[in-house]
């Protein structure tokens, strides 16, 4: 039987995300006890979890505690999710909900990243080894920054995705990597992108080469039509049980061996984001999930994998 590696991550953060603000303090976090939704995915098919959590998650009592439980009852890792806009230090004139990296100063950036991992330790005994940006927004020096600061893998980047003011990730490889860094030199870190994969094999190269043709933001426009189009992901919350299902077909049959799941834990409690408002939304999420991993657990030997193992 054909075998696949399956890192299933999870940003476990505050609610009230995905309507376009941003608050330094956070609307609430009661969603993280709605974890034990996914409970399933190690009991049923020993799929250990990645936790990557905020600031505000891992300095909360709760959190914390749901957090440890997590990991000594069920194996998960704990790693760290960067929110610059509610994670410390504030400089005097930084925007109170600042929507790009960019936006902030790099030494500010870094200090934030910082003070993140220094949370962790404090619950840990150790840095993270995992991370993963918010919004999937990592400029070059914070990538450069993470082997300095003890993290081993990175999932921030997203490939066959562009924005029109910030991150492209379009022409990033698919499968686990060594990132470059300013000068072309592989980075002492394992950079594990999300899986997505092109629907017609070849077809992102055309689009790229055509997209450096165009105006950039005509580049940019095309590359965001393109994804949508004719891109496919095992992300549960982004495509469809069938997409996900080509998906995960596609990536195997031009030879990856590495599925990089993600979720965000406040679509697992009603409410709490806006694409499940109520709770036959999530349980028709939950659901997807559970599908999706008794298809591949049929169709492929898995074997999990927690994000820092991939180093």
């Amino acid at each position: 039987m054909d075998k696949l590696r399956v890192v299933f991550t999870v940003d476990v953060e505050e609610e009230g995300l995905f309507t376009g603000s941003y608050p330094r303090r956070p609307r609430g976090l009661a969603n993280v006890a709605h974890l034990e939704r996914l409970e399933f995915i190690t009991r049923r098919h020993g799929l250990p979890l990645t936790l990557l959590a905020t600031y505000p998650v891992i300095n909360h009592p709760d959190c914390r505690r749901v957090l440890l439980s997590w990991r000594d009852q069920l194996g998960a890792e704990l790693g760290a999710h960067l929110h610059p806009w509610n994670t410390p230090p504030f400089g005097p004139a930084e925007l109170p909900e600042p929507h790009l990296a960019s936006d902030i100063p790099p030494g500010r950036l870094r200090q934030k990243l910082a003070s993140l991992l220094q949370a962790h330790a404090d619950l840990l005994g150790a840095p993270a080894r995992s991370f993963r940006m918010g919004r999937f927004d990592l400029p070059p020096e914070l990538m450069a920054a993470l082997p300095e600061l003890g993290v081993k893998v990175d999932s921030s980047l997203v490939p066959l995705r562009t924005t029109m003011q910030g991150p492209d990730h379009f022409t990033c490889p698919v499968e686990p990597h060594r990132p470059p860094d300013g000068r072309g030199r592989p980075l002492p870190l394992c950079e594990a992108p999300l899986t997505l994969a092109p629907q017609l094999a070849g077809s992102q190269r055309v689009v790229a080469a055509l997209a450096r043709r165009l105006p950039p933001a005509a580049g940019r426009r095309l590359k965001i039509v393109y994804r949508h189009l004719g891109v496919v992901g095992v992300q549960p919350s982004m495509f469809s049980a069938a997409a996900m299902r080509r998906a995960a077909r596609l990536h195997h049959s031009r030879g990856g061996r590495t599925l990089v799941m993600y979720l965000h834990s406040s679509e697992l409690m009603p409410g709490a984001t806006p694409a499940y408002p109520h709770q036959a939304a999530v349980a028709k999420l939950v659901d997807k999930i559970t599908g999706f991993l008794g298809w591949l657990s049929d169709k492929y030997e898995i074997t999990g994998r927690r994000l820092s193992e991939l180093a």
